[in-house]
């Protein structure tokens, strides 16, 4: 059989964790089959692949891995004080560049310290700086120094997630609606 051209790659790549951004090579093999690959990791792994304009990653739907959660929350916190500091949270994640100083100012004066200090992925220096490291690895942010990092679009999935979250969280059920307006 005769695969797409970095078929190899793409295949490394999206089952290491990898998001593919739209910048790099491969991805405009993937996109071009993008059917094949839909059905090739469905049936070879169960995976659903979700196909954006910036990237691409893979869905499991039965996981226990942490990663995701944890930069889940190590997002979530970053947003939330880059919120409290009076910033454009969603800006400064698509257009600054971090350094990790910067990053353990903020998780250091957080008010959600219990939160962070029940986490060791992001409760001290060095374990945020393995998960930078982590997210550096599959494409979440790109490193342009040691100590300074700025996201990839790839981040979207973690905000969509948290918006998601918050909908749902934020969702009335229609005998609670009633209710709300009887008492009116």
């Amino acid at each position: 059989m005769v695969y797409p051209a970095h078929h190899r790659r793409i295949v490394e790549d999206l089952m290491g964790g990898k998001f593919i951004l739209s910048n790099e090579d491969h991805y405009n093999s993937l996109k071009e089959n993008e059917k094949f690959y839909q059905e090739f990791f469905k049936l070879s792994f169960d995976l659903d692949m979700a196909m954006k304009p910036e990237f691409c990653y893979l869905i499991s739907k039965d996981t226990q891995e942490n990663f995701s959660r944890d930069v889940c929350i190590f997002v979530a916190v970053l947003c939330y004080e880059l919120d409290k500091d009076g910033q454009n949270f969603m800006e400064m994640l698509d257009y600054h560049e971090f350094n990790f100083e910067e990053v353990d100012r903020f998780f250091e004066n957080s008010s959600f310290i219990d939160l962070i200090e029940s986490n060791k992925a992001i409760k001290d220096q060095d374990g945020r700086r393995t998960l930078i490291n982590g997210m550096a690895r599959r494409n979440i942010v790109h490193k342009s120094f040691e100590d300074r990092f700025i996201f990839t679009q790839a981040h979207r999935v973690f905000i969509d997630f948290a918006k998601e979250l918050a909908m749902r969280k934020m969702a009335v059920s229609p005998n609670e609606n009633n209710a709300t307006v009887s008492q009116s």
